[in-house]
């Protein structure tokens, strides 16, 4: 046996020593004494042949203490599935742990934040327009991407259209459009009009009361989901929040239930910018945002949404600020018109979504105490599409 021969038996041997001792360490409270000195025994025998030992002497002590420790340890059913689990336990529990310390992430369902971040919204469009990519398998690796899905409804039953309630539909940003009480969901902007205030139809056309049959299409076009987002759960408790910053917070204990006060969609979380922070009086002369009396310009977004500028060619024209009128009034707490004034508290603030016209926010329902907030929206990790992707300014 040459240097080298030798050189890698005593390195096995080694390894299987280790094992061994391993072993002993780990159950010797549950061994008995007839086990722990059989363990003990082969050790032994194993570093004297790794010490003083041929060939032969090596190998017959380790395949000896080898079945030693198969037989005090027995290998466990499953060995591989037990080990992948354990694994996966501890990344689940990683990720868990990174989500409530650090970073979590939400799902932008409306259109309330946009033109800055985006909820779901849609591009109404022929059936004849869909091309080799809205079909499996390219239509996965385009949604995938872009966040975009080509999307025909079709109704499942024939009868009349009925529509239901979005607020409380179980998809949130979809409305619940009723055929033979089978609902078939479409997203909310893809809806003209609301209940009881003139036409409510769908832009395809089909129109509150239509008949139609048993594979009509009801609604065909371009999906694009809103955008998914990292919220960071840790600045806040070590800065104070500042103007101007898209908060996010939960709806426990906002607005009702109150006669006839309406608070936001219970047990769930909003997405807004802070427009108010404690102790500021705040009013609106649309386009502007009032402080204290003096319109709000900084930061930069806040000012960019009172002059009503684009961020861009792709995007629309912001509203402004404006107020809610119709929805019910709270003295001191809801700006329903240009004469409404509140004044925050020393733990409240106020959150208001860009798009004026299609936010359901403090304006209507109330501060929001400081015990509700999560943390500032920072990033948005897909879709993977610019001016989407990206830091959040």
């Amino acid at each position: 046996m040459n240097i080298f021969e030798r050189r890698k038996l005593r390195k096995q041997l080694k390894s299987v020593i280790h094992a061994a001792e391993t072993l002993r360490a780990s159950r010797e409270d549950v061994m008995t004494e007839g086990q722990l000195r059989f363990l003990d025994e082969h050790i032994g025998k194993a570093r004297h042949a790794r010490s003083f030992g041929d060939k032969d002497e090596m190998n017959g002590a380790g395949n000896e203490l080898e079945a030693c420790i198969t037989k005090l340890n027995p290998p466990k059913a499953l060995a591989r599935l037990r080990e992948n689990f354990d694994v996966l336990v501890v990344a689940i529990s990683v990720a868990m742990a990174f989500r409530a310390y650090f970073y979590q992430p939400f799902k932008i369902p409306t259109a309330s934040m946009q033109p800055t971040l985006y909820g779901i919204h849609t591009e109404t469009r022929p059936v004849t327009d869909m091309t080799d990519f809205d079909h499996q398998p390219l239509k996965f690796l385009k949604w995938l991407i872009t966040g975009q899905s080509f999307k025909v409804v079709t109704a499942q039953a024939s009868g009349a259209v009925t529509f239901g309630d979005s607020s409380a539909s179980k998809k949130p940003g979809y409305t619940p459009i009723i055929v033979a009480g089978i609902a078939h969901f479409v997203p909310n902007d893809v809806v003209i009009g609301r209940v009881g205030e003139g036409p409510l139809g769908l832009r395809s056309g089909v129109m509150f009361g239509s008949q139609v049959r048993k594979g009509d299409v009801l609604w065909s076009g371009v999906i694009t989901s809103g955008d998914f987002l990292f919220v960071n759960h840790w600045k806040w408790n070590f800065c104070h929040p500042k103007r101007g910053e898209i908060m996010v917070f939960t709806t426990t204990g906002l607005g009702g239930p109150r006669p006839g006060i309406t608070g936001p969609q219970v047990g769930t979380h909003y997405v807004k910018r802070m427009t108010g922070l404690p102790g500021e009086t705040l009013q609106i002369n649309a386009p502007n945002l009032l402080v204290n009396g003096v319109a709000v310009t900084e930061p930069e977004r806040m000012g960019q949404i009172a002059r009503k500028e684009k961020i861009g060619e792709w995007a629309p024209e912001y509203a402004g600020f404006n107020t809610v009128p119709g929805s019910p009034r709270r003295e001191g707490k809801t700006l329903t018109a240009e004469t409404d004034t509140v004044t925050l508290g020393p733990d409240e603030y106020y959150a208001m979504g860009d798009n004026s016209f299609g936010s359901w926010d403090s304006r209507a329902w109330g501060p929001v105490p400081e015990r509700n907030l999560v943390g500032p929206a920072s990033f948005v990790h897909w879709p993977f599409t610019s001016p989407r992707w990206g830091r959040i300014k």
